[in-house]
């Protein structure tokens, strides 16, 4: 979880704004403002992503077949959202009356937010990759799901499992209780003579690896995603441009949300090593910008569920198929839903023969529309 900087006296250790002229910097807006908007925003989150994503869990864990590595991560990918979620309501309660349960509570709230956070961004960048692999580089639009292939998915999520764990290590090293303000506070305590390289090399280090690296190899991997499935045949124009459309949504969500968090952790990483804001209203203005830009880069733990598995007709007819099931229990007889044909992500374009969506057999992936 991101320290705001809130503090008024010159410790690295609390804020970026050390002495502005000699003089203190109140922050006593920003403390205020932090106690109504993040609660706010904290609570539609965990309410919104907490169904979405718990549906998801459900389905994939009940009676779906996992035909993908792409399946296995969009459900690794809605683990990790249900725990940052899970972490909300300890941060919301944080920014109205401080911190109330210790410091090993503290320790592990902030290591389960950065992690989780960090898995999060890595899973969209390793759908991303499946997709390019199972449309581009496979020829017959067929993935493996023997064991050889399962041991290799299980590999790739403990891999990324453990480099998001990596990047969670410093909060949970750090991370401690502190007096401030006339109250208690969650937040990472470096040692003096490395707190400045250390906030600047952490900024930096999540920049690149939860925003930059997984933004490139998307763009780069539905790109070509996009050429193939643009000229594959067998497909009605339409068909192609929904797919299309899908493709530059998943890519402009993940923009738009995630883009002006990492522009002012930018700011801040810059600020620390070269002490650019000597002003104590633009150090406000920083701080109310962290977390407007935190709370809209929380969004994607919502959205989430609706880009990667709702939007896919294959986990909407297990949905469906669930609710029937639960009708006749319930002594009911729901009408029959005629579903469109979905065109699967994993057409088989280079040899050019239409992929039966429809069966049961072929191992597609579930990204479809």
């Amino acid at each position: 979880m991101e320290d705001f900087d809130y503090s008024e006296d010159s410790s690295f250790n609390d804020s970026y704004d050390y002495n502005y002229e000699h003089s203190v910097c109140d922050k006593e807006a920003v403390r205020s403002f932090a106690g109504i908007f993040l609660p706010i925003i904290y609570a539609l989150a965990l309410v919104v992503g907490l169904a979405g994503n718990a549906l998801v869990v459900v389905v994939y864990t009940s009676k779906v077949r996992l035909r993908t590595l792409t399946d296995v991560c969009i459900l690794n990918l809605a683990i990790s959202d249900l725990l940052l979620l899970f972490t909300l309501p300890f941060w919301a309660a944080d920014a109205v009356h401080g911190w109330k349960l210790g410091p090993e509570a503290c320790k592990l709230t902030s290591f389960l937010y950065s992690t989780n956070f960090s898995c999060g961004m890595l899973m969209l960048a390793c759908i991303s990759v499946d997709r390019y692999r199972a449309v581009v580089c496979n020829p017959t639009g067929r993935t493996g799901t023997g064991p050889r292939a399962r041991r290799l998915w299980l590999l790739v999520c403990v891999l990324l499992w453990t480099v998001a764990g990596f990047l969670g290590l410093p909060e949970l090293i750090f991370s401690t209780v502190k007096h401030s303000h006339h109250r208690m506070a969650c937040t990472a305590v470096y040692p003096n003579n490395m707190a400045r390289p250390a906030k600047a090399a952490l900024e930096l280090l999540e920049v690149f690896l939860r925003f930059l690296l997984p933004f490139l190899v998307m763009v780069v991997c539905y790109c070509c995603v996009g050429r193939v499935l643009s000229q594959a045949a067998g497909v009605r124009r339409d068909r192609k441009w929904r797919a299309l459309r899908v493709l530059l949504a998943v890519v402009t969500v993940f923009l738009l949300t995630q883009l002006p968090y990492n522009v002012v952790k930018l700011c801040r990483a810059m600020d620390v090593i070269y002490i650019l804001v000597t002003d104590c209203d633009v150090s406000k203005g920083l701080d109310h910008a962290l977390q407007v830009t935190e709370g809209l880069a929380l969004t994607h733990a919502c959205i989430n569920p609706v880009l990667y598995a709702f939007i896919g007709s294959s986990f909407r007819g297990h949905v469906l198929k669930a609710a029937k099931h639960l009708g006749q229990r319930l002594g009911r007889h729901p009408r029959h839903v005629n579903e469109e044909p979905a065109v699967e992500i994993a057409l088989n374009t280079h040899n050019q023969t239409q992929s039966q969506s429809g069966s049961e057999d072929q191992d597609t992936s579930t990204f479809t529309i």
